[in-house]
């Protein structure tokens, strides 16, 4: 398989705060606020969401991602321009224009032992994980790929490495799109069905509806619940819209703030704002406003012993209380097809 290499993301130009300020409004006009063309949703559903009639009238749906990641990371190796500084134990790391050891240990901590303590957490209480499997880390760890097919986790694509997307060549991230779909393909047996890049690009979800097949994609942050877009589709030279669900992710309820400036000190935070965030959740529900909890998870974060004990305290939380839907996330996009078809 022939893959095109990834350009290594450029510098944009920055705008400072007193340019910004002495540029003069461009519209005075209320109504030109009021426009269809506006290309984002400032409301949503509004004031009153829709009831999702979770199954079994259940008053939250919590749904659990972990992220597999590790051995797609920025490194010399992969011809990449320097080192990895993303998401590990070394916030702020710099990169270096040749192999950094230690921040390669960190991920390799990932795969070689977080993982598995996660999978045999879930696996003692029977509950199901959605994966967003970048494709050239499953490629480099078949047990760990095997292990999620024989639990039957769903398999999402988080693209074919773990890169930043936002100034990478539309034509280069529609070749790593087809690659990484069809190496997870032949790794697991069946084609993902959801997307994730995370660092995504303007064209990503563009390129989700072009490539076709897809349930659902997951790079947002802007509901509770699921929700559905128009997106442009080329079909021979004839532009159409066509209707796409949108299942939301979290970057608040998420391991990663463990590797963020700011972030969880400790498992005691990163338990405290779970449970929180679950209590809230499952409050509106019972008052008749049902939501889902995304939860996403990281090998070589959680994977530690002690942020997996904060893991499993909220897991003893979530499984004190009735009515709560634990799906993969490919069940809550079906579930939404169903039940709140688009208009």
């Amino acid at each position: 398989m022939s893959i095109a290499a990834a350009p290594t993301p450029c510098r944009t130009a920055t705008l400072d705060v007193g340019e910004n300020a002495a540029m003069l409004p461009t519209t005075r006009s209320l109504a030109d606020y009021r426009t269809e063309d506006y290309p984002r949703d400032m409301i949503g559903y509004g004031r009153t969401t829709p009831d999702p009639q979770w199954p079994d009238n259940a008053k939250i749906a919590v749904q659990f991602v972990l992220n597999y990641e590790e051995g797609s990371e920025n490194n010399v190796l992969e011809n990449d321009r320097g080192s990895e500084t993303f998401l590990s134990e070394m916030v702020g790391a710099q990169s270096f224009p040749n192999r950094h050891m230690s921040m390669e240990s960190l991920y390799e901590y990932g795969s070689r032992a977080g993982v598995w303590r996660i999978l045999r957490t879930f696996s003692k209480r029977g509950l199901p994980l959605t994966i967003f499997a970048v494709a050239q880390a499953m490629a480099r760890n078949p047990e760990v790929a095997a292990a999620f097919v024989e639990r039957g986790d769903e398999i999402a694509c988080h693209g074919y490495r773990w890169l930043n997307y936002q100034m990478v060549d539309e034509h280069v991230e529609r070749e790593h799109m087809r690659a990484a779909i069809e190496l997870l393909t032949e790794i697991t047996g069946s084609r993902p069905l959801g997307w994730y890049t995370g660092r995504d690009s303007p064209k990503t979800r563009d390129l989700v509806v072009e490539y076709g097949g897809f349930a659902y994609d997951s790079d947002s942050y802007a509901d509770d619940l699921p929700y559905w877009v128009r997106v442009p589709r080329r079909t021979d030279g004839v532009i159409e819209e066509v209707d796409h669900l949108v299942v939301p992710y979290t970057m608040d309820t998420n391991d990663m703030r463990f590797a963020s400036p700011g972030g969880f000190p400790s498992g005691e935070q990163f338990y405290t704002h779970l449970r929180d965030a679950f209590d809230v959740l499952y409050r509106e529900g019972v008052e008749g406003s049902p939501k889902m909890l995304s939860v996403g998870l990281h090998c070589r974060v959680v994977g530690r012993p002690a942020r997996l004990a904060a893991l499993e305290r909220f897991l003893d939380h979530v499984q004190s209380h009735d009515g709560v839907w634990i799906p993969r996330r490919i069940e809550i996009a079906e579930h939404w097809r169903t039940v709140h078809p688009p208009a």
